[in-house]
Parts: C-alpha cells; structure tokens; sequence
C-alpha cells in the first residue's frame, strides 16, 4: 500500500524568480505563512528551521536547490508532541513557467499510516499557498485565520 502524499497545484501570474524569492526569503513568508520566518543558507545539506512568533515549529535539511526550478527539503515538526515522534517527511517546490505565469507544484510524502501531521499539512498548505498566490499576483496576501483551518496549537 502506497503512503499518503499530499499534492497541491497553482498557476500563479509571476516569474519564477520572484516566486522562489517569495518561497525562501523570510520578508515574504512572513506575509503569507502565519508570519513564519524561514532560516537556512538553501544550500544542499544545510539546516533549515521554520520559525513562528520566535519559536521554532519544524526543521528539516535542504535535499534540492535548483533556483528558480526546484526546491526540496526535509521536514520535522518539532512543537506537537504526537507529531515530533513521526519520521521526517519530505516537501519539494516544482516551478515550470509557462508564459506569464508560473505552475508551482508542491508536493510533501512520506508519511507514515495515520499521520496527524498529514492532516495538519493537508489544511495548512492550501492556506499558505493561496496567501502566496495572492501576494504576488496583487501585493496582499489573503488572510486565512488559522483558527479557521482547525489547525491546533494557533493562537
């Protein structure tokens, strides 16, 4: 049986050097990733650490970093106790452009038979992705209130 992956797929009107900025520059992400700032040099096997409201929420390592095509790291969550002791998963950034806009696949696998960080990621990727695509297309990133994804442990 193969383990659950979650895939999201947007079209976005940008370049794909603007949207891999927007990816791993922490000036953007804190616009439309619940304020999160991202830490790492993205370069392969460096650290990278997630951090919201001076905590860190997940680390990983840096797998890929094919600027402006393809990005991918490791990705622990290290805040929810349930979900610190599954296995590090995998999430890689695809960007292919087409014209004036740019397809971004986002896929993140590896997870194990029930995760309950498949179920957080599964409602906080589509949130975070929308914000993106919002703030690029028109210089403000919808904002999705965590509380309303059901995601725990968001004020």
């Amino acid at each position: 049986m193969p383990k659950p992956e979650f895939a999201y797929v947007t079209y976005i009107e940008t370049t794909p050097e603007k949207l891999w900025d927007a990816l791993t520059r922490s000036t953007f992400t804190r616009q439309y990733w619940f304020d999160t700032e991202l830490q790492s040099d993205w370069k392969v096997g460096s650290p990278l650490a997630l951090v919201m409201g001076g905590k860190t929420t997940d680390t990983g390592e840096i797998l890929e970093a094919d600027r402006p095509r393809r990005l991918a790291y490791t990705f622990k969550h290290v805040l929810d106790e349930d979900m610190r002791k599954e296995p590090a998963t995998k999430v890689v950034f695809t960007l292919e452009a087409h014209g004036k806009i740019v397809k971004l696949t986002v896929t993140h696998e590896g997870f194990g038979a029930g995760s309950k960080l498949l179920d957080g990621i599964s409602k906080g990727w589509p949130a975070i992705l929308s914000g993106l695509k919002s703030l690029l297309e028109t210089g403000k990133a919808v904002t999705i209130p965590p509380a309303a994804l059901g995601i725990d442990g968001f004020e």
